[in-house]
């Protein structure tokens, strides 16, 4: 079969799995590993803790290091509330795009390496292709940590990974982290008439988050001389703040969900230990001095190291190559590829579809880009 009809074929299959991250992606794991069994893969699976998910890694050629890593991630967002105007999880051809959940972000590129898995396998020689398929990056990535972990203890280390997000294919050298927390405001309820007799959450919660604003104004001015983010400094919000009973009802728990989205590890650093500081130096005295069983957790929702900009950098040298690009962007968005880095690849995102059409109703890729990236993919073979 023609490559774009079977990549086709391929990704009418991967959305029909509607491996929203709430839900096990071992169904589709297990076809992916089918089809890369097929051609004589190597094929490893690291489960979930919870055993109802897995990563699949796979590798065509010799286990040696300095290979070349496809990595994407296999689940996608949920489609509720949202207002399709076809079935999400059947894909449907409209006007030159290719419709339903996931297409883009970023079933369209697994599809096309998968597609693309029978030629390497007559292609590779020294240097390995591997294939990394992981789950719940949409809510922490999660699996791309785990993964992480197996490689450390197996030992194996590819030299460059392309994490195949949607950026138009576009090559991507820089993102900034994305640190995500719920902290837990436990105190003394009592009648609101005698606030001295109880322990306010919700009053404690204030002061967390009047700290987390005036941090938010620092890192401002902590902006690298040299950034081409956007903006420059490391980001602090606020999402949500929940806790009290009642307007006479002095609040026994409270909850701030918080974010930041450094651009160096120093920024993240600074805000951790200040915010440790004022709990455990004012906070936890003056509510303990009331209620000794007062306390304050912090509850990490995910932490995702962001990816830095190299000077040397193998990974974009071969996708500008590849691709014909003059130079690699920085994107707001975060993605896995922080954390292959951090391992000691390197890495650059680059991927078919536009992350505008991505965790949307109607969600699609469009022909165009995925012929885009199957050409890529062709002459990628010419680095094994």
């Amino acid at each position: 079969m023609e490559l774009h009809a079977r990549t086709r074929e391929i990704l009418n299959d991967l959305i029909a799995f509607p491996s929203v991250s709430s839900e096990s992606n071992q169904a589709l794991i297990t076809y992916a590993a089918g089809l890369l069994d097929d051609c004589g893969a190597k094929i490893d699976f690291t489960t979930s803790p919870c055993g109802r998910k897995a990563n699949l890694f796979a590798t065509l050629g010799p286990e040696v290091d300095g290979g070349i890593l496809l990595s994407g991630h296999s689940d996608v967002v949920p489609v509720t509330d949202q207002d399709w105007s076809s079935d999400p999880f059947n894909m449907e051809e409209r006007d030159g795009r290719l419709y339903g959940r996931g297409s883009c972000d970023m079933k369209g590129f697994i599809a096309a390496t998968l597609a693309m898995a029978p030629i390497y396998a007559t292609q590779v020689n020294a240097r390995p292709i591997h294939f990394a398929f992981t789950y719940d990056e949409e809510v922490g990535c999660l699996g791309a940590q785990h993964l992480a972990e197996d490689l450390t203890a197996r030992g194996i280390l590819p030299g460059v990974a392309i994490i195949g997000e949607p950026t138009e294919m576009r090559v991507i050298e820089g993102h900034k982290g994305c640190y995500e927390y719920s902290t837990h405001f436990h105190g003394l309820p009592g009648h609101g008439s005698a606030p001295d007799l109880g322990v306010n959450a919700v009053e404690y919660a204030v002061r967390y988050v009047s700290e987390l604003l005036q941090l938010k104004q620092r890192l401002r001015g902590m902006a690298p001389v040299v950034s081409h983010f956007d903006p420059p400094w490391t980001t602090v919000n606020v999402g949500a703040m929940q806790g009290g009973v009642a307007h006479n009802v002095i609040a026994p728990k409270a909850q701030v969900d918080w974010e930041m989205r450094p651009v160096c590890a120093r920024d993240a650093d600074l805000v951790k230990t200040e915010l440790r500081r004022l709990c455990e130096e004012e906070l936890l005295p003056e509510m303990r001095q009331i209620y000794p069983e007062a306390d304050i957790t912090v509850e990490t929702i995910g932490e995702v190291a962001g990816l830095e900009p190299m000077a040397e950098n193998e990974a974009r040298r071969i996708m500008s190559e590849l691709t014909g690009a003059n130079g690699a962007d920085l994107v707001a968005f975060g993605t896995e590829a922080g954390i292959f880095q951090a391992l000691g690849m390197d890495v650059v995102v680059c991927g078919p579809g536009s992350i505008n059409q991505a965790h949307k109703a109607d969600e699609y890729l469009s022909l165009d880009q995925l012929d885009q990236c199957l050409s890529v993919l062709k002459r990628l073979g010419g680095y094994l």
